[in-house]
């Protein structure tokens, strides 16, 4: 007969053992999402699209929407600015700490 201890024992540890794999996993699988540089390129890019719309198409169906477009240059070029500085700071405080063994 088997020890019912000794087969928990033995499913928590291939338990144990997964997790860790999956672990392993989760650090290597890197996605374009988690880059530092991903929110400061997206905000740029919906800047310069707010900056068109708000001063260069001066389509005339569009008029009323002029000053939400430029209100919103606004604010995305100063979040663009804030989250380019801390995405600059980020990757060289990851790069003064070294490759990661």
């Amino acid at each position: 007969m088997s020890d019912p201890e000794r087969e928990q024992q033995g499913l928590s540890d291939t338990a144990r053992d997964a997790d860790t794999t999956a672990n392993e996993d989760e650090e290597e699988a890197a996605s374009p999402f988690d880059h530092p540089a991903f929110l400061p390129v997206l905000l740029w890019g919906l800047a310069v699209w707010f900056g068109y719309d708000g001063w260069i198409n001066q389509d005339p169906d569009m008029l009323e929407h002029v000053a939400f477009n430029r209100w919103g240059f606004g604010i995305l070029v100063v979040l663009g600015i804030y989250f380019t500085i801390q995405s600059i700071r980020e990757v060289r405080a990851r790069d003064d700490k070294g490759p990661s063994a």
